[in-house]
C-alpha cells in the first residue's frame, strides 16, 4: 500500500440488541478491507522503525516482515480495531452508556481473511416518562418538643454510653451480644472460613461475620455458653461482598460468652461526659438542639415528599450489578458518616450491621432517585454555576471552622466536588418543585408513607447523589481493555 493513499473509508455494520434491563447488546462487524488497510497501515510503520539484518530501514520487504513479526502486528491490529469499533459503535449509536464496554479481547480471533465480527454489552441509562411536575401535593407539619422525646433521647445517650456485661443465667435474649466460634461452609468453596471469638448481635436481621442472616433471633435466642446453632442462608446475587454474592453458606455458631448492654447511669461523670452539671442542664440543651433537629425535620420531611411522589409515579428497572457496586458505596459512606459522629466502636459495629442490612434496597431506591432527578434537572433547565458551588462551600465551610479555599481544594482532592456539584442541582430541583407544590400546613403525627416505594423517602438525599453519581458515571474498564489500550497506544 501506498504510504501517501488515503485507504477507502469503510464502515463498520452495529447491530443493537435488548440484553436485558438498562442492558444492550452491541454486534459490531468490520469488513475485510477495514482489515486490510489497517494490517497495512501497521507494517508501513513497522517498516520504518524495524531493525531488520541485512536491511537498512524502511528498506526491509513486507514477507519478511511478516515472517518475523506477523503474530505481533496481528494482534496489535486486533487490539486497535476491536477498541476504535467498540468506541464507535457506542458513540454512533448515542447510547447512554454507565459503564465502558466489556469486550473480552483475548476471545476475539483476527481471521485471515473476510470480517471481524465480535459482541458486547453495556449498562445504559434507564429510558423512562416523568410525571406532571407541578403541583405536587405536599404536607406541612407544626412539631413541638416534648419531655417524652428529651427523656428518650437521654435513654439514648445512657445506651450509647453503656457497657457490655455477662448474663447472670447466661442464656441469649434479643438484642444481646454472643461471642463465638464460627465455621461458614461458602458453596464452590472448599476451605472452611473458621473464625474465633468474633462478636453476633442477636436481631431480626443480623450478620454471623459478614453473611446476612434472616431471623436471626430465632435461631440464637434461648442459646447458653456450650450450646451449638446452624444454619444455611441464600446470599442475595446483589450482596456487597463478592465472595458470598448468590451462594448458599451453611453457617455454625459455637456459643461461648453471653453479654448484654447495660446503660450507664446518670451520675457526675455521665453528665461530665456530655458537658453539663445535672440532668436539667441537659435536658435544656436538648430541649433546644431537639428544636433544631424538628425544624430540620420538617424540611426534610417535605422534601421526602417530593421524592416519593417521583418514585411512586415513575417506574423502571436497574442493572444488577450497578445496584451491587451501589450497595458497597452506601455501607461505605455511612460507615464514614459513624465513624464522623464520634461513635464508639461497640456503637459503630451494631449500627453497621443494620445499614448492611438494607444496603440493596437503599441502593435500589437512591439509583433511581438519581436517575429521577437527573432527568428532572435536564426538564427544568437547571444548571449549577461555579458561583454557586463556591458560595455553597463557603457557608459549608463555616459550619465546620475551615476555610472555603482550604474545603474546595479537600473537596477536590478526594473527588468530591463533582458530587458536591451534583448534590447542589438535585437541591435547586427540589426547591423548584417545591414552588409549584401544593403544601398544607397539618398538626399531629407523620403519617405513614404511602405507595410502593415508601421505603425510598428514609432514603438520606446527600446519599443519593454522592454515592450513585459514582456508580453512574465512573469509568470501570476491565483489565483486559485497560492491557489493550496500553498496547494501541504505543
Amino acid at each position: 500500500m501506498d504510504p501517501e493513499q488515503e485507504p477507502l473509508d469503510v464502515k463498520n455494520t452495529v447491530t443493537i440488541e435488548q440484553a436485558g434491563p438498562c442492558r444492550k447488546k452491541v454486534v459490531v462487524e468490520i469488513p475485510e478491507q477495514a482489515i486490510k488497510d489497517a494490517t497495512d497501515r501497521q507494517y508501513e510503520t513497522l517498516r520504518k522503525e524495524a531493525m531488520v539484518p541485512g536491511f537498512r530501514p524502511g528498506r526491509a520487504p513486507r514477507r519478511l516482515l511478516e515472517k518475523r513479526f506477523g503474530k505481533e502486528v496481528a494482534e496489535q491490529v486486533k487490539l486497535k480495531l476491536l477498541a476504535d469499533a467498540g468506541d464507535s459503535a457506542v458513540k454512533d449509536s448515542q447510547l447512554s452508556v454507565l459503564r465502558e464496554p466489556d469486550i473480552d479481547f483475548e476471545k476475539v480471533v483476527l481471521p485471515e481473511s473476510g470480517a471481524l465480527k465480535f459482541e458486547f454489552e453495556v449498562e445504559v441509562r434507564p429510558e423512562f416518562d416523568l410525571p406532571v411536575l407541578e403541583g405536587i401535593p405536599v404536607e406541612k407539619r407544626k412539631l413541638q418538643v416534648t419531655d417524652d422525646q428529651i427523656t428518650r433521647e437521654i435513654e439514648q445517650l445512657q445506651r450509647w454510653s453503656g457497657m457490655w456485661v455477662p448474663r447472670q443465667d447466661g442464656s441469649v435474649e434479643l438484642d444481646d451480644q454472643v461471642i463465638a466460634d464460627v465455621i461458614l461452609k461458602v458453596e464452590d468453596v472448599q476451605e472452611h472460613e473458621k473464625l474465633d471469638n468474633i462478636e453476633v448481635f442477636v436481631r431480626p436481621k443480623g450478620f454471623v461475620a459478614a453473611v446476612p442472616v434472616e431471623d436471626l433471633d430465632k435461631l440464637l435466642v434461648g442459646a447458653k455458653p456450650g450450646d451449638s446453632r446452624q444454619s444455611t442462608v441464600e446470599v442475595p446475587g446483589t450482596y456487597f461482598k463478592k465472595e458470598y454474592r448468590g451462594k448458599k453458606v451453611d453457617i455454625d455458631i459455637h456459643v461461648k460468652d453471653v453479654k448484654w448492654l447495660k446503660p450507664a447511669p446518670l451520675d457526675e461523670n455521665f453528665f461530665k461526659r456530655f458537658g453539663v452539671d445535672s440532668e436539667n442542664q441537659m435536658r435544656e440543651n436538648l430541649r433546644d438542639n431537639l428544636q433544631n433537629r424538628l425544624e430540620q425535620q420538617v424540611r426534610t420531611e417535605m422534601t421526602e415528599q417530593i421524592y416519593r411522589y417521583m418514585l411512586d409515579n415513575t417506574d423502571f428497572e436497574l442493572p444488577t450489578d450497578i445496584v451491587a457496586d451501589q450497595a458497597t458505596t452506601v455501607l461505605q459512606r455511612n460507615y464514614s458518616n459513624l465513624l464522623k459522629r464520634g461513635l464508639g466502636p461497640e456503637e459503630i459495629d451494631r449500627q453497621i450491621q443494620q445499614i448492611q442490612a438494607a444496603s440493596e434496597q437503599q441502593a435500589k431506591q437512591q439509583l433511581k432517585t438519581f436517575f429521577i432527578m437527573d432527568k428532572v434537572a435536564e426538564k427544568l433547565g437547571i444548571e449549577v454555576t461555579d458561583e454557586e458551588i463556591n458560595g455553597q462551600i463557603a457557608a459549608l465551610a463555616i459550619q465546620r471552622h475551615q476555610r472555603p479555599e482550604r474545603l474546595k481544594e479537600q473537596l477536590t482532592r478526594d473527588g468530591s466536588l463533582a458530587q458536591f456539584k451534583l448534590q447542589v442541582c438535585e437541591d435547586k430541583c427540589v426547591a423548584r418543585l417545591l414552588e409549584s407544590a401544593r403544601i398544607e400546613d397539618v398538626e399531629g403525627e407523620k403519617k405513614p408513607a404511602r405507595g410502593k416505594k415508601a421505603a425510598a423517602a428514609a432514603s438520606k438525599k446527600t446519599d443519593v447523589k454522592a454515592a450513585s453519581t459514582a456508580a453512574a458515571k465512573k469509568k470501570t474498564a476491565k483489565k483486559g481493555k485497560t492491557s489493550a489500550k496500553n498496547k494501541t497506544d504505543k
